[in-house]
């Protein structure tokens, strides 16, 4: 018996939703938020505000991309957590009053674990190349950067993470400062690309074990833009590709050096990548890289699946309905996981 799963994600500012049946992507609608750009960073309220106006519309186009109709769902799988409160209390609500109208169950799904999860999706029915159990997976975004050893769709432990901010906050709040538009990591990206990496020095943290720290390269970078500006007014202006270069290296080294430290520790080979950040192609190409020296395995997802989108989380809806994990009507999404 075919299962066929509506795949619900809110819980920043892009609404989405898509289908999967039998692991297999049918369709993935994705409504991104365009006002945010004017503030330099998501708005909680714009975008909550937001969801209410794009989740019917995105769910119908997903259902008719997917060629099915409603009657066909088995479940409704949707993001409870972490994120925003409000963006989340759309999507929460939303799964809640379809599920009760179609009278089918519903999936909760953690948004992190979701994001791991994408390496699972099917494109097509041959599509058979995922990451082998257990391994490794750096997970970075905007909010979290962590390494996560995945046992099983349903056994994940991180065993790194931040201390304080994600790599992907340190790429929008550098890009910030400079005056690239938010969000800032594509900018930079694209200005790496043309600058010399190696143009300026920037403190690296000191961080036992496997886990992060971004806040003093923030600080570094901030005083090194303070410092020549007094000098040179225009040196932001002038240096714009040189310093987006200098930032990007000296992130992705940070990077993957906890996740080859972790690899060796743990005696781990196969390798993936998840989260926003994983879009940046200095960071894919560090990851081939060591995949030839250390002769890792890497998988490194399309990058439909690299920022949030309603297919990961349709897939672990899909992993969960077979196990029979399903939500009960009175679960309430949360803003961060509590250890």
């Amino acid at each position: 018996m075919d299962i066929t799963i509506l795949g619900i994600e809110s819980s920043c500012d892009d609404t989405s939703a898509a289908v999967i049946r039998n692991g297999v992507l049918l369709s993935n609608v994705i409504a991104g938020q365009k006002i945010h750009e004017a503030y330099g960073g998501v708005v909680p309220e714009l975008a909550s505000r937001a969801h209410q106006q794009n989740i019917i519309p995105v769910v119908d186009q997903a259902i008719r991309q997917a060629g099915i109709d409603k009657a066909d769902l088995s479940a409704v799988a949707f993001t409870r957590g972490p994120g925003l409160l409000g963006s989340l209390l759309v999507g929460t609500s939303f799964a809640k009053g379809f599920s009760t109208a179609l009278n089918i169950p519903m999936v909760e799904v953690n948004h992190l674990q979701a994001h791991v999860l994408a390496h699972f999706i099917k494109q097509r029915e041959d599509d058979n190349d995922p990451p082998a159990f257990p391994f490794l997976c750096l997970l970075v975004s905007g909010g979290n950067s962590q390494i996560i050893l995945v046992r099983a769709y349903n056994a994940m432990e991180i065993v790194g993470q931040t201390i304080d901010d994600a790599a992907g906050e340190a790429f929008d709040k550098c890009a910030k400062v400079m005056g690239l538009p938010y969000p800032g990591g594509p900018s930079i990206d694209r200005l790496a690309q043309e600058g010399d990496p190696k143009s300026f020095r920037l403190n690296k943290p000191n961080i036992p074990g496997y886990d992060y720290s971004f806040s003093g390269l923030k600080t570094s970078f901030l005083y090194l833009l303070r410092d020549r500006l007094k000098e040179n007014p225009l040196f932001i202006e002038e240096h714009k590709a040189d310093l987006s270069a200098s930032l990007q290296l000296t992130i992705i080294e940070i990077l993957m050096d906890k996740l080859r430290k972790a690899a060796e520790g743990l005696k781990i080979n196969e390798v993936a990548l998840a989260g926003g950040v994983s879009a940046n192609s200095g960071l894919r190409k560090a990851l081939e890289d060591y995949a030839g020296k250390y002769n890792w395995k890497v998988h490194i997802p399309p990058f439909a699946f690299t920022t949030d989108n309603a297919a990961m989380v349709a897939m672990s809806g899909y992993f969960k309905y077979r196990d029979g994990e399903f939500c009960p009507m009175d679960a309430v999404p949360f803003a961060r996981v509590l250890v």
